[in-house]
């Protein structure tokens, strides 16, 4: 932490900023463009040398989007909605970014927008009624609002492997990919992980290597993309209804379109009825096609089954050696407990003679070697190694910045044991301080552009209700903050997310506090909570002055 006295913050008595916006992914962007037409000072910092936020970062080949293109897209302007032609059906990486760097500069947001710059610390002048924002350059800056739109997966997770400093070899991490191409020709190549990325990654590296060694530890369910051109006739057509579709999306519990909503549970049909609708969801790809086959899927165990069998069945038909077919079949957790992923094929790339699949659940990794990875059973030459290991998820990103509310109370201590919101939004004791897509809220199991969206609209329409009532801070009531949180935990019981080791719950990360994360009410039914919540003046916040609602020490547990 750089050294900083609360009272020593420079600036007008306003602050140097109304806001400060951290991130400039879908989030951040967004969020500028909706702040500067209420003609509000907006300072945006972006650790990227570009905008782009997650789709900056993650330029692994076969990275891309698993939700439809049209979908996974800006609501806001149908001028932009009509002008931008999507190539395939689910986004490529690079497409993703030329999307968000058109955007930037077709609303010319550069100007508010200081790349290169991480945001260090966020620390609240209680005195000023200010947030202090200190910066890698060495900078501070003051602003009335702080809006944290730093993502939900953008702290990669790096295993401390014993002997990493030693390999001679060349290493990536998929969240951290090197700008220039990475070449594999010809080379032995070692990767750990088959979580999303892995997944993506894995049969284009396969192509390229002499030797491909996968090292999985956790075998995860995935289901065909269906990737294909979009047909300029077929956009053409979508973009003709998107007011429909955009709606649509609206009261879905995935914030998706074009999905009929199941009406029949699992058990409901006979065996060859479910099997020919999970057949014909197989065939038309996409992850939340295949869940949505029946209602039940994620909240009865004997209905997921069916759905978890089928798949399972699907492995062993395409993967030709049973032992490694077996190795690739999840056991020990229901189907969509944790992400399902989907692929472009993943499966069929172990029929290839230079891939070799390494169970590191019963062979665990020991050390890298200079020349290589070994196991507690063997040693493996590698030329190269990919770490496809993931992301401190949702709340890694907020961890990683020194910040302080009331009483200099760090948010890392009030969350030690697990992250505490009202709505996903805001947090006790830290007034004016919002958070896009925090825990507590849908975010990564929605459609992220619509719940960005619709976070973004609530900030920002909070802000301008501040503004023209002439008040001072808001934030949660610690009452019902407690409340929230019970109901997002009571929500998630109700159904089979709890059954599962995932990076939902922060299992993934070493003394981490396992706390299931998201919302899984559904979006619409989340939107309709906070919709509520506004028509009925703001219910569970307190609108006030400077002075703290509740004693620091009182919002820990």
């Amino acid at each position: 932490m750089a050294d900083f006295e609360v009272d020593s913050v420079g600036g007008e008595e306003a602050g140097d900023y109304d806001v400060v916006i951290v991130g400039a992914g879908f989030a951040g962007v967004y969020a500028l463009y909706r702040l500067r037409a209420l003609g509000l000072r907006v300072r945006v910092f972006e650790a990227g040398s570009d905008v782009g936020g997650t789709w900056f970062w993650n330029r692994y080949p076969g990275a891309r989007c698993d939700v439809d293109s049209v979908e996974y897209s800006y609501s806001f302007s149908e001028e932009l909605q009509q002008e931008w032609d999507w190539p395939e059906r689910y986004s490529a990486q690079a497409d993703i970014l030329r999307y968000i760097q058109h955007v930037a500069d077709r609303f010319d947001l550069r100007r508010d927008i200081q790349t290169n710059t991480r945001v260090l610390s966020a620390i609240l002048d209680e005195e000023a009624g200010l947030w202090a924002v200190g910066t890698s350059d060495g900078n501070w800056c003051t602003a009335r609002f702080c809006i944290m739109a730093t993502g939900n997966l953008s702290l990669p997770r790096l295993p401390e492997f014993a002997g990493l400093q030693d390999f001679e070899g060349r290493w990536y991490h998929t969240g951290l990919w090197p700008e220039e191409a990475v070449d594999f020709t010809g080379l032995r190549v070692g990767v750990i992980g088959t979580g999303s990325s892995g997944i993506q990654i894995i049969p284009l590296i396969a192509r390229q290597a002499r030797e491909l060694f996968v090292f999985q530890r956790t075998a995860n369910f995935s289901v065909p993309a269906r990737n294909r051109p979009l047909a300029s006739e077929e956009l053409e057509t979508h973009k003709g209804r998107y007011g429909y579709w955009r709606a649509q999306a609206q009261d879905t519990p995935f914030g998706i379109a074009g999905h009929a909503a199941p009406t029949k549970n699992a058990l409901d049909d006979t065996e060859e009825a479910r099997n020919a609708l999970y057949e014909a969801k197989w065939n038309r790809g996409g992850s939340v096609s295949f869940l949505y086959s029946y209602k039940d899927l994620l909240t009865d165990k004997a209905a997921n089954d069916t759905a978890a069998d089928f798949v399972r069945r699907k492995i062993r038909e395409t993967v030709q050696d049973p032992a490694t077919a077996e190795l690739l079949t999840p056991r020990d957790y229901p189907i969509g407990a944790r992400r399902l992923c989907l692929d472009t094929g993943y499966y069929e790339t172990y029929n290839r003679a230079n891939v070799k699949l390494v169970d590191v659940k019963s062979d665990p990794i020991e050390t890298l070697t200079p020349n290589g990875l070994r196991t507690r059973d063997a040693e493996y030459p590698l030329d190269a190694i990919v770490f496809a290991t993931g992301f401190d998820a949702i709340t890694g990103a907020l961890m990683d910045i020194d910040i302080r509310g009331r009483e200099a109370l760090p948010l890392k201590e009030k969350w030690a044991n697990g992250p505490r919101t009202y709505l996903g939004l805001m947090t006790s004791g830290f007034p004016n301080f919002f958070i896009v897509t925090g825990p507590g809220s849908p975010s990564v199991k929605a459609n992220m552009v619509c719940a960005i969206e619709q976070h973004v609209n609530w900030i920002v329409d909070c802000i301008e209700m501040l503004d023209g009532e002439r008040l001072g801070l808001i934030e949660p009531e610690l009452g019902a903050e407690d409340d929230w949180v019970e109901h997002v935990n009571e929500t998630a019981d109700a159904t089979l997310y709890p059954l599962a080791e995932s990076w939902y719950t922060g299992s993934n990360v070493p003394g981490k506090a396992r706390v299931f994360m998201p919302y899984v009410g559904g979006f619409s039914q989340y939107k309709a909570i906070c919709d509520d919540v506004t028509r009925d003046g703001y219910r569970g916040f307190v609108v006030c002055g400077a002075e703290p609602v509740v004693p620091a020490q009182a919002l820990t547990r």
